[in-house]
């Protein structure tokens, strides 16, 4: 499945994934990156289930992983 043409026109579908790997990424102490693969695995579970209606994404999404980020003042909204 090409889904890059859905991630450029649909800018929220990438923002989306781009969430969901920082919410799941860890870092250690040093700032090095413990578990890129397992945020990699998530984000593009959520890129499937977005182009895939009948992909489903198993375990689903738990709520933190897909939290978006606060700024002060305002939550960050979609992509312009």
């Amino acid at each position: 499945m090409d889904y890059r043409p859905v991630l450029i026109e649909e800018g929220n579908a990438a923002e989306e994934a781009t969430v969901i790997f920082c919410n799941v990424l860890e870092l250690d102490a040093a700032g090095s990156p413990v578990n890129a693969n397992e945020a990699e695995i998530r984000a593009a579970q959520y890129i499937r289930s977005y182009c895939d209606s009948s992909y489903e994404v198993n375990p689903r999404f738990e709520d933190w992983e897909v939290e978006r980020p606060w700024r002060k003042g305002r939550r960050l909204g979609p992509m312009p």
